[in-house]
């Protein structure tokens, strides 16, 4: 209906619709006129073609203003006009007939042809429009493309610029200066996370004064714009400056700073500073700028961070150069080929060779045979995963020839490089170990000393005290038998006569305390044996005594020494263990002889802390000091409720020694 209405509204509708009357007028023009004649008889047609052709230029130009519809109305309505015509004019009937038939068809096909040129027009059309649209879009692909290339350009120089620089502030400097060249800003900050405080440090800036970057300086982490992007993560923009209310600084208004955006600078998912980009007018970045910031800042973080670990690195590599070559111990790190390629002083010194000396020298040329087998035997352990037992002794060969000890840790480390190299950390224990051997010395003259003075003691009680208290002893006797008679006096004697016996039997004890004569006559088994029985007898502990393995002998000094191992072990049994039973086990071998005392007392809370002269254990002390004399080991188990075990274990070089001695 609406475009009905908007045809009538046309001139062109209501002429074309004149034409077709008035061509419907002429058709039947003869029944109207007067005189009954018509325009083909005008031209000496005795047929009405002339205004069969009118209807037809009516259709064809109703069809080509109102399209096909149009025209095929007006095509209906001209045949609805010629078709009475064909049964009223009765002279040329057949001609009538096919004048109209042709007018129809003529108007049908040009009204066909017409709509299908202008349908194919009107594709032509669409499929221009169609081109126009995809050659806009293209075009602002284009721009987009050439948008899209220029950031990437100014990103690739700014990324390429810093990753080509180690330097933390030029990374800052080159960052700054690329940035304002890409976004065309009024100033630039870029800020750091302080980790020891935790604030953002101002480390810098451009297109701002002095004073405001002071002034902005140090921000607590959600303080301020940059303090709120470091915290929450996300960029942020800023449109009036002056009336955001998260400004935390006045000096922003006095530097008349309008809009900003701030990206924050990510390393490894966390913020390590931010980038501010400042407008002194209110501005509106566009979305590409924002996206620009925003990818610079991923890549600055990234660079920022490097730089960051690689002056760490650098100053964490002088600390250790540093340590390396002021180190007391000695230090040297050797190749697969046992070349040396890095000492330090002190290594050089306990070799008596200089630094260059050391360096690119093989080590065998430091090692004796015994030494070097040693360091492959090591060095073996180390490449197979084997763990090796350190530090271990090693023997060094100096300049002058003499040997240095020292004790070795190795490790298999890679060089700066990458190449796997042997560490050697090492302390010269040479003075250690003759200290050492001289106290061992002493230690030994110093119970031998005890012991000889154990047995002058001894034997002068035996030869002297003793035998005067024996003489005194059968002087009573015979005072006693003499004065038989005399009973009040006879009751006396024999109680000092009594007195005299306890006084002989426990200096006799005390003799066999100080130095047995079983041990020194009869060797350390028998000793053993009458010191147990003696034990028992003194205490009424039950005490077994097991001998296991081949009896082996050891030099009468060390034979002592085990002995007194032994005496002092049940010795403490008897006055602190609180036990019923003990059990003394002796067991030989043919790599050493573990000696073991056992008791079911009430033990004692050991401890960690096994030194025992701190800790008021002046006996445990004795034993280990003997211990240590001996070459061997001491161990004491014990806790509260379970009893104690004391094993002291000799290893057998000791016994070969009273092997050869007793050769003839």
């Amino acid at each position: 209906m609406k475009r009905l209405a908007g045809e009538l509204r046309k001139p062109l509708f209501w002429l074309i619709l004149l034409c077709f009357l008035g061509g419907v007028f002429l058709h039947y023009s003869e029944f109207f006129l007067a005189s009954g004649s018509s325009i083909s008889a005008l031209f000496g047609l005795e047929r009405h073609s002339i205004e069969r052709l009118l209807l037809l230029a009516v259709i064809v130009v109703a069809g080509i203003v109102h399209g096909m519809g149009g025209g095929i109305v007006y095509l209906v309505a001209s045949a609805l006009t010629m078709l009475p015509r064909l049964f009223i004019d009765t002279r040329f009937p057949l001609d009538a007939i096919y004048e109209t038939i042709a007018v129809l068809v003529a108007g049908a096909g040009f009204n066909w042809w017409f709509e299908s040129h202008r349908r194919e027009v009107g594709r032509r059309e669409q499929a221009l429009l169609e081109l126009e649209s995809i050659r806009r879009e293209l075009q602002s692909y284009i721009a987009t493309i050439r948008e899209n290339e220029r950031r990437l350009s100014v990103l690739h120089s700014i990324t390429t610029a810093i990753n080509q620089l180690a330097s933390l502030s030029e990374i800052l400097t080159t960052a700054a200066d690329k940035v304002m060249e890409a976004v065309a800003a009024d100033g630039v900050l870029i800020y750091l996370i302080d980790r020891p405080t935790g604030e953002l440090e101002l480390r810098q800036y451009r297109g701002v004064s002095a004073e405001f970057a002071g002034g902005v300086d140090r921000l607590k982490v959600g303080e301020g714009f940059n303090g709120w992007v470091a915290r929450s993560r996300q960029p942020a923009f800023i449109e009036d400056s002056s009336n955001d209310p998260r400004l935390s600084r006045e000096v922003v208004k006095r530097e008349g700073i309008g809009s900003q955006y701030i990206v924050p600078l990510m390393a490894q998912d966390e913020v390590v500073g931010t980038l501010c980009v400042l407008s002194r007018a209110r501005k509106r970045f566009a979305r590409e700028e924002e996206q620009l910031l925003t990818l610079i800042g991923a890549e600055l973080g990234v660079a920022l961070e490097r730089a960051t670990l690689s002056e760490e690195k650098e100053r964490a590599g002088q600390r250790y150069r540093e340590l390396f070559e002021k180190a007391h111990d000695a230090i040297w790190m050797q190749d697969f080929d046992g070349k040396i390629v890095a000492a330090n002083q002190a290594a050089a010194d306990y070799t008596g060779y200089t630094l260059k000396e050391v360096i690119g020298t093989s080590v065998a040329s430091f090692l004796a045979p015994e030494a070097l087998e040693l360091a492959r035997e090591v060095r073996r352990k180390l490449l197979s995963g084997i763990e090796v037992e350190q530090p271990y002794e090693q023997r060094v060969i100096r300049k002058d020839g003499t040997q240095a000890i020292i004790m070795l840790t190795t490790s298999l480390i890679r060089d700066e490089r990458g190449q796997p190299v042997f560490q050697h950390i090492s302390r010269d224990m040479t003075r250690e170990r003759q200290l050492s051997e001289n106290l061992r010395l002493y230690a030994r003259q110093t119970t031998r000393a005890h012991e000889e003075e154990r047995k002058r003691i001894a034997r002068e009680l035996h030869d002297d005290s003793i035998q005067a208290l024996s003489i005194l002893s059968r002087g009573v006797d015979e005072l006693t038998g003499a004065q038989a008679k005399r009973s009040r006096i006879v009751k006396p004697l024999q109680e000092i006569r009594a007195e005299i016996d306890s006084v002989l039997a426990r200096m006799r004890l005390f003799t066999q305390d100080l130095r047995p004569p079983t041990l020194d006559y009869l060797g350390l088994l028998p000793a053993v044996r009458e010191l147990v029985s003696q034990v028992q007898q003194q205490t009424g502990l039950n005490i077994e005594l097991r001998i296991e393995g081949e009896e082996r002998h050891f030099t009468p000094e060390d034979e002592l020494l085990i002995y007194r191992v032994i005496q002092e072990a049940l010795r403490n049994v008897w006055r602190h263990a609180a036990a019923a039973k003990a059990r003394v086990i002796i067991k030989f071998n043919t790599r050493n002889a573990v000696i073991e005392v056992k008791d079911d007392g009430k033990g004692f809370d050991r401890g960690e802390d096994l030194r025992f002269v701190k800790a008021g254990k002046i006996g445990l002390a004795g034993m280990q000091e003997r211990a240590d004399l001996l070459g061997g080991s001491l161990a004491i188990n014990s806790r509260p409720g379970y009893g104690t075990a004391v094993t002291l274990t000799v290893p057998g070089e000791r016994w070969k020694t009273k092997q050869e001695n007793s050769k003839p």
